[in-house]
């Protein structure tokens, strides 16, 4: 969206369309002028800079000696490091993040689709999967691939989800286009869904919901395939159980980690999408009625997508304020999802706040680099193990989600993850305690200042959430009885600084949302704890100025959007073992508007960079950092986080082996 003054709200930018941006090399100078002009924006396509209306569819290791000795252990079975191949003055999408790193075993595929287009659909795409006969399961490991295509000169970023048998394998959404034709604007994902094996055993439909418009001028046609890559199991494999017989399966394969063995959509009707969220009121449930008996562990991957008047649900303003916000948008700038199972609070999602390639009122900003996890988000694995022994009783149980705080809309979906004892038919437990309240209680602050007309002139907001809750239930299992506590410390802040002189606004955003969890599993006499953080920063400065001239700017400064994790277990009888992720983003973009405010008459001050970096205790590491400038990719660094400057990543992922062995279930930060 793009901000005309104060008094309109809703107009949007034509986007910046063609191939008449400079080219940047890595450490060089602009071929011509730093700035794109009004003259540039007729070149792309832009006809004069005319400003249509925008709506949005709905869419620890530290010593040397010990790196160098896991270096050179992590060394047997390295496969090269796989990340996207980049051009210097490239306008293609470019992202940091690494591919999957893949088994040595010769692939399986299985298209889902292939070339479809997506364009003014009638429905979904249909997807009729049958498991591949060459590589029965178990796999090492299955790799869900998706490319992308946008061919034109102007379109909205469109939301995308990919399904099989009633699970969502894939949510994001769509690179605007930034390549002019006859050129297409393309994009790679790739996805580890191993998880979901369960969902790969029998043959299964499913559907793409991709959805495009091409209309007026919206020119920007959608198109793409998709495919599953089921990797064999390496045998022989010399690193197999590590003395712990829960990595081992069916087939004596001691060297797989333990995978969910159900996977349930929370959709009851496979054919369905994601569902819409419009208040706090509002829930998605699911209904189970014959849930396995014998289930030991219960998780659920939460996907909260912020669409339509909550798309910039972190710039919104308490009520009291009406239009205050920079976009508009009110429920105050907190968001959080809940779940529940039967009706009380079973656990807490925090909110992403995920910036689409149409986002902050500035799309230029996102091209070549789109934002973190822009094209394929990450869902957020909520640990329902506590409940497991409600969940074993025979009955008809719900799961259900909530937005706090939605004000129109959030959209919505999950999976139930579920692990079995495969000694007994028969799990018998109870929650024994629960200290989850069903809502949060946020704070809200105003120091507001107003002039002598009682105008507002500027001053502050801030929004306070402090959670703090612990969960334990326990089950009585083939190898004893299993106690197991979620404890989790959950945090959210959001500071508005605000100024408002005549004829403009600027509103400057620092935002905090971390969760602090310690789950503690005792197996008899054994204790494995592991302990996760996540932080989700968020800087960002947006301005809409009236210049001495009479002129306008509109800037959106991206000081900071990151995604952080970290994850440390402490199995029994073995040292600790942790992985941690830091995906940043950073950039900036002022567009330059006529005294009228008809008309784009530059953009300029445009950069943006990705620092993606990951390291585990196996001597495992990975870091790529891109950038660009004027829209055109300037270059990237690899390895410079890591050990001797050197990228280091096994298709093992050593860390989620090890951890989820001695865990018992699925412990991973790669993607």
């Amino acid at each position: 969206m793009l901000r005309m003054g104060m008094y309109v709200r809703s107009l949007a930018i034509a986007r910046l369309m063609g191939s008449a941006c400079n080219v940047f090399v890595a450490g060089g100078s602009a071929a011509g002028s730093s700035d794109t002009t009004a003259a540039d924006l007729a070149a792309r396509g832009m006809g004069g800079g005319a400003i249509p209306t925008r709506r949005h569819s709905f869419r620890n290791l530290k010593h040397p000696v010990a790196q160098c000795v896991l270096a050179v252990l992590a060394c047997v079975g390295v496969s090269n490091v796989s990340a996207q191949s980049l051009t210097v003055g490239s306008h293609n999408v470019a992202v940091a993040d690494p591919a999957v790193p893949r088994p040595p075993t010769t692939p399986c595929v299985v298209p889902l689709y292939t070339n479809a287009s997506f364009d003014n659909p009638s429905g979904p795409t249909p997807i009729n999967y049958t498991p591949p006969a060459g590589c029965p399961g178990p796999w090492q490991k299955v790799v869900l691939t998706v490319d992308v295509s946008m061919l034109g000169t102007n379109q909205f970023d469109r939301t995308g989800s990919i399904w099989l048998g009633g699970a969502i394998l894939y949510f994001g959404t769509t690179q605007e286009p930034s390549v002019a034709p006859p050129s297409a604007t393309t994009w790679h994902i790739e996805r580890d869904v191993t998880d979901y094996s369960a969902v790969f055993a029998a043959a299964q439909s499913g559907h793409s919901d991709f959805v495009n418009y091409v209309e007026g001028p919206y020119n920007g046609k959608l198109s793409g395939s998709a495919a599953l890559y089921f990797y064999p199991v390496v045998h022989g494999d010399a690193h197999e159980n590590h003395g712990n017989e829960q990595g081992n399966d069916d087939n004596g394969n001691g060297h797989l980690q333990p995978r969910p063995d159900v996977v349930l959509s929370m959709n009851a009707n496979p054919a369905n999408g994601t569902y819409a969220l419009n208040t706090t009121a509002d829930q998605y449930t699911a209904t189970y009625t014959l849930l396995p008996r014998n289930i030991e562990r219960a998780y659920l991957d939460v996907y909260a997508q912020s669409q339509s008047n909550d798309e910039i649900w972190y710039s919104c303003n308490p009520n009291d304020q009406g239009t205050l916000s920079f976009f508009g948008c009110n429920n105050t700038a907190f968001r959080e999802t809940e779940v529940s199972i039967d009706g009380q609070p079973a656990g807490v999602a925090p909110v992403y706040p995920w910036i689409y390639t149409g986002g902050t009122g500035n799309p230029w900003l996102w091209e070549p680099i789109p934002g973190v996890q822009t094209l394929s988000f990450t869902p957020y694995r909520v640990d329902l193990t506590p409940f497991a022994g409600q969940l074993d009783d025979g009955k008809t149980h719900t799961v259900s989600l909530s937005v706090f705080n939605a004000n129109q809309y959030f959209s919505v979906a999950g999976n139930l993850l579920l692990y079995l004892d495969h000694g007994s038919k028969q799990v018998r437990g109870s929650v024994l305690s629960n200290t989850l309240t069903a809502a949060p209680t946020p704070k809200v602050v105003e120091n507001l200042t107003t002039d002598a007309n009682k105008n507002l002139t500027g001053g502050n907001i801030t929004v306070t959430s402090k959670r703090k809750f612990a969960i334990t239930g326990v089950v009585v299992t083939s190898h004893g009885v299993v106690q197991t506590q979620v404890a989790q410390d959950v945090a959210f802040s959001n500071s508005q600084d605000y100024s408002l002189p005549a004829n403009s606004e600027g509103e400057n955003i620092l935002q905090a949302s971390t969760v602090d969890s310690t789950t503690t599993r005792t197996d008899g006499r054994h204790t494995a704890i592991l302990r996760e953080h996540f932080s989700y920063p968020l800087k960002l400065d947006l301005g809409y100025f009236q210049q001495p001239d009479g002129s306008y700017q509109q800037y959106s400064d991206v000081k900071e959007q990151g995604f952080r994790q970290s994850v440390s277990l402490w199995p029994l009888l073995s040292p600790p073992v942790s992985a941690t992720l830091d995906n940043t983003f950073d950039g900036n973009n002022t567009i330059l508007i006529n005294s009228a405010q008809t008309a784009i008459t530059g953009v300029t001050n445009t950069y943006s960079d990705q620092d993606y970096r990951y390291k585990d205790s196996f001597g495992e590491c990975y870091s790529r950092k891109i950038s660009s400038k004027n829209n055109a990719l300037t270059g990237w660094v690899d390895g410079a986080a890591c050990w001797m400057g050197s990228n280091n990543l096994s298709w093992r992922d050593r860390f989620s082996q090890f951890a989820s062995r001695a865990y018992g279930a699925t412990v991973q930060l790669l993607p």
